[in-house]
């Protein structure tokens, strides 16, 4: 998951502050401010670090993934035990230091008010963080915050994903089995695009679309690494993978960048969608994996603008006309020996 700058964080800790000292200044018996300030920062930072996953990792997956009842009883129950810890901790703090004049068992029990009060907080929190989960945290900020209800003219970094021999899967076993495949292998992708702060943008059948505004993706070659993130977690399990499919996935990759126009469309459905060669390029290029028998192609392009990684080998394949236009586009391979030696890391 990203993580948020220091400067939005000091924001974030000042807005709590803010309202803790209103809620201890207005709302409570003793009308202290100072003191709402405490309590505001103790139950705020473990159920920030929480969401962000900075604890229980694998256990914050699994709740994401529950049905959307379950997951709001589940977030509800830790929220509850995380605030009660919370204010034990401010309560065992601020009895400690004299300020609290009742004596510790008091002391550790919520403040009239708090309780309801961070509830409320925290069931609004849930449903937030559960609608962002469900239409993609990029996504969901840029709708909120109408960024692209003009269309607006960017730079970004496109990696598309594609399952080899999902036909024939399908064929074998069934629609049904071949969703469940498809269900499983985009719930791997999902962790090591969150890790290199990716976006996916899109599913389109057996294909998945990542996207990074481009200094993002270029920094550390986050782009190529979540790439090579991802061919070594649908690797770490073949065991798994046989027993309940039969077959390990197989993906093609294609990583291209450049301008795009990116706006907002829909009126019942809004969506963020990308205009402009670039993605049209891409998806070309993913298409020429098939005709190279390759995994992963990368554009010279992007390669001009983008330090792969240490270890990474590439093969030049020479150059295509991809774009439709009559463009020739140079283009690179990573190496099968690379994508093996990263999914044994």
């Amino acid at each position: 998951m990203s993580r948020p700058t220091v400067a939005s964080f000091v924001i974030t800790m000042l807005i709590v502050a803010a309202i803790g000292f209103f809620f201890g200044a207005a709302l409570t018996e003793r009308g202290n401010g100072a003191i709402g300030i405490v309590y505001a920062w103790t139950i705020f930072t473990p159920l920030f670090a929480f969401q962000q996953a900075e604890f229980f990792a694998p256990s914050r997956q699994r709740i994401a993934r529950l049905p959307t009842a379950a997951y709001f009883a589940v977030e509800l129950v830790g929220y509850v035990a995380i605030i009660l810890l919370a204010c034990a901790v401010a309560g065992t703090g601020l009895w400690l230091t004299g300020v609290a004049e009742a004596g510790w068992r008091e002391a550790v029990m919520p403040p009239k008010g708090v309780l309801p009060y961070s509830l409320a907080a925290s069931l609004l929190t849930i449903f937030i963080m559960r609608l962002r989960d469900l239409v993609g945290r990029d996504v969901f900020v840029s709708l909120l915050t109408s960024r692209y209800r003009t269309p607006l003219r960017e730079e970004r970094i496109f990696l598309f994903f594609d399952l080899v021999g999902s036909t024939s899967f399908a064929e074998r076993h069934g629609d049904l089995r071949a969703q469940q495949y498809l269900g499983e292998i985009f719930r791997v992708m999902a962790d090591p695009v969150r890790r290199y702060r990716g976006s996916i943008d899109d599913y389109i059948g057996d294909s998945a679309i990542i996207s990074w505004h481009f200094d993002t993706g270029a920094r550390q070659a986050a782009c190529i690494r979540c790439a090579l993130g991802v061919f070594a977690a649908l690797r770490a399990d073949p065991d798994w993978w046989i027993e309940r499919f039969g077959e390990v996935p197989q993906l093609r990759a294609a990583l291209h960048g450049g301008p795009v126009i990116t706006a907002e469309i829909g009126v019942d459905h809004h969506k963020i969608t990308y205009f402009g060669d670039t993605v049209n390029t891409t998806a070309r290029l993913e298409s020429l994996c098939r005709t190279l028998e390759a995994h992963f192609l990368i554009s010279a392009d992007l390669l001009a603008r983008v330090e792969p990684p240490d270890g990474v080998d590439l093969e030049d394949k020479g150059v295509f006309n991809v774009r439709g236009r009559g463009q020739e586009l140079a283009v690179a391979a990573v190496t099968a020996g690379t994508i093996s030696r990263w999914s044994a890391t």
